[in-house]
This record gives C-alpha cells, structure tokens and sequence, in this order.
C-alpha cells in the first residue's frame, strides 16, 4: 500500500475510534482516554492503536482493560463504518508521551525556580 494512503488509512482509524470512544463506549472502567496515534501495518491486517489516559496507575490499567475487553466492538465497529477490503485487528498501546513531558516540563521549571533564587 502506498505511504500517504496508509497515512489516510491511519487517519481515518484514528478519528472513527476517538469518535467511538467519547460516544458509543460506556464502559465504567473507561478514563478519559484520547488516542495519539494508530500504526497500521501495510497489508491492514492489523493496527496498533497508541492511547493516552488522564489519570492515575489505576486509571490506566482499568482504562486499558476496558480497551482490551471491547477490541471485537471496535473492530465491528470499523467494519460497519469505514469503506476497506480488510479491517485490521486491534492492539490498544499505552503512550505515556504526554505523563513524560509534563514530567519534564516540571523538571526544568524546578531547575529554573532554583537557579533564580
């Protein structure tokens, strides 16, 4: 498949489960969760689907069994409503992106309020 395609593809899997997850999932043990990013491999057969949960270590692991549990939802979902010849299996990944670079950010604002004083 040819790279911008793909780009397309990964695109539109992105939008159509952040979509599905602010509207269509009501699982008690889903956070606030946001997806970053979706890789799909070149034949679509399957997709890593990179998420990002506001909150705590609990809240990530319930959030991400959540995701886990309701995989075959969301693929079905996919089926029903984007126009592709296969549609790929789902891997929910954490991206923890965001937790390290607030990290980060609060490092270098430690490092700034001492060297200031």
């Amino acid at each position: 498949m040819q790279g911008k395609r793909l780009d397309r593809v990964n695109q539109l899997i992105k939008e159509e489960i952040s979509l599905l997850l602010q509207r269509e999932l009501k699982d008690p043990r889903l956070g606030f969760v946001s997806v970053t990013e979706v890789e799909t491999s070149k034949d679509l057969r399957s997709a890593k689907v990179f998420v990002s949960v506001l909150g705590g270590d609990e809240q990530w692991k319930a959030s991400m069994a959540a995701l886990v549990s309701a995989r075959g939802f969301v693929r079905h979902w996919l089926r029903q409503h984007l126009d592709l010849r296969v549609t790929p299996d789902l891997e929910f990944r954490p991206d923890r992106s965001m937790e390290h670079a607030a990290r980060i950010q609060a490092l270098l604002k430690g490092l700034d309020q001492a060297s200031g004083s």
